[in-house]
């Protein structure tokens, strides 16, 4: 972000724009599910706080291995039961056969739950290479297709504007998503970036592939540098050099990081509505200060919760 010093403004250099708000748009949240009781009042806490900001949906993340199943489940059975918002399990191909992935469809079906976002899924820990579990679905487009014969849900699934790691080439990328979108998936959620021209070129690349439905983009304000360093290197996604540029020297700084984060997100989100995109979805790392203040930024104000107009 470049800022022009108020000595430089001259006839022939204008000032830098006002930042400016693009509401009305449409938001959704990603949480994951919480391991102990600490965890889980700090998840309540950001749940409460991002509520009055309306969603469309909010989503569970499902561990590696269907290894937070459980976990999963009872936060998406808590939201559905204590909140007003409308919440989005995830689901995945991995470690479950077709029967028990069906039987798990049918309690979220059953417990009102209409929307899934349906992925293959990571290699269980301690696994480098994804191996289709015997009697169960192999691909996320397989999953999808399952869900739809089955119920009538609303399904989500994931796009990666930078190629997923196993992805051959972009193109394969896309013709793994439109296979996704062919079974009856009505929308695409992106992993995370950090340069919108990726995004804004997936996207085109996809339009011209005859992919129709919306291409969510992911954002992630980064509250810890080092460590999505490191998550973006198993996600494949790429970090500009002038993003990591901000974030140096502020190793030991958290209260700096978090200004230099909302800041970065914000001007993210700005260039791409100015780009015609009218909905994020946030990846939360359950925490509402960040995503809230994003939000604000942007325009998004709070409307009255169901517990408001009681009280």
């Amino acid at each position: 972000m470049a800022f022009v010093p108020c000595h430089a403004v001259t006839p022939h250099h204008k000032p830098p724009p006002v930042p400016h708000t693009i509401a009305p748009f449409h938001v959704s949240f990603e949480f994951f599910p919480p391991k102990t009781a600490e965890m889980e009042a700090n998840l309540w806490r950001a749940i409460q706080r991002l509520e009055p900001l309306a969603p469309r949906f909010v989503s569970v993340t499902y561990g590696a291995g269907g290894s937070t199943r459980e976990r999963t489940h009872k936060t998406v059975r808590r939201i559905l039961t204590e909140s007003s918002l409308v919440p989005a399990a995830h689901l995945t191909c991995v470690g479950a056969t077709r029967d028990e992935l069906h039987a798990v469809a049918d309690d979220y079906w059953n417990a009102g739950v209409r929307h899934i976002v349906a992925l293959r899924g990571d290699p269980p820990t301690g696994e480098t290479r994804y191996t289709p579990t015997p009697n169960g679905y192999a691909w996320a487009s397989d999953l999808v297709t399952g869900l739809r014969a089955r119920h009538d849900f609303e399904v989500s699934v994931a796009a990666f504007p930078e190629g997923h790691p196993d992805s051959l080439s972009l193109d394969a990328e896309l013709d793994n998503l439109k296979r996704k979108i062919d079974a009856g998936a009505t929308r695409a959620i992106t992993q995370f970036f950090f340069d919108n021209w990726t995004y804004l070129k997936f996207v085109d690349r996809a339009r011209k592939a005859g992919i129709t439905v919306p291409i969510v983009p992911g954002i992630m304000p980064v509250t810890n540098f080092t460590q999505m360093r490191n998550f973006a290197a198993s996600a494949g996604a790429s970090i500009p050099r002038a993003m990591a540029e901000l974030f140096d020297g502020l190793e030991n700084d958290p209260e700096t990081r978090k200004l230099v984060a909302v800041t970065y997100a914000a001007e993210q989100c700005q260039r791409l509505a100015d780009a015609g995109v009218s909905e994020f979805h946030f990846y939360t790392l359950n925490r509402a200060d960040l995503t809230y203040a994003l939000c604000h930024i942007l325009g998004l104000r709070p409307r009255a919760t169901t517990t408001d107009v009681n009280s």
